[in-house]
């Protein structure tokens, strides 16, 4: 039996730093509590703990999703997900700001920080899993898009007809 490499994988292998869910998995992996959350401040579940010792005001990373106001990944003129560079002032860098679990606090709906992703490989892109979900796949491993062919519609009404829903 052999292992093959994934073609398509989701975002969060590009992370470039940890990635906390919840308070408590900040506790775990970090032996401290989370600081308090900040209303005024958008969710930020990642932290750059080099930026700490950084001798500079605010921090640049180069590649970060793009998101609308509501949320959602920008599309490009390409149809593909909106990466640019992402800049904040190095104390929140360093922060995370994770809104407690199970509760309603106010700010906690806000779009959180995104994470700065690491540089794509000259064989990977990004593109849309679906809508909304920004996900890397391997550009030799590209599936063209045939859309919906007549073969298709056969077989559905086949299906169909052995089902008894086509008359």
């Amino acid at each position: 039996m052999s292992l093959l490499q994934p073609t398509r994988w989701g975002i969060a292998k590009l992370y470039r730093f940890p990635y906390f869910q919840t308070r408590e998995a900040f506790l775990e992996a970090n032996g401290s509590e989370a600081p308090p959350f900040t209303t005024s401040r958008p969710p930020k579940y990642w932290i750059d703990e080099e930026a700490r010792n950084s001798s500079r005001r605010v921090v640049v990373y180069e590649n970060a999703i793009a998101y609308a106001a509501n949320g959602s990944p920008l599309v490009g003129p390409d149809g593909q997900p909106v990466v640019e560079s992402l800049s904040m002032f190095r104390e929140d860098a360093f922060t995370v700001n994770i809104p407690p679990v199970g509760t309603n606090v106010a700010g906690a709906n806000q779009p959180d920080v995104p994470v700065p992703l690491r540089a794509l490989t000259d064989e990977e892109e990004l593109f849309f899993a679906m809508p909304g979900v920004v996900a890397v796949r391997l550009k030799s491993h590209q599936e063209p898009d045939r859309g919906f062919t007549e073969e298709d519609r056969s077989l559905l009404q086949a299906i169909a007809r052995q089902l008894g829903l086509v008359v």
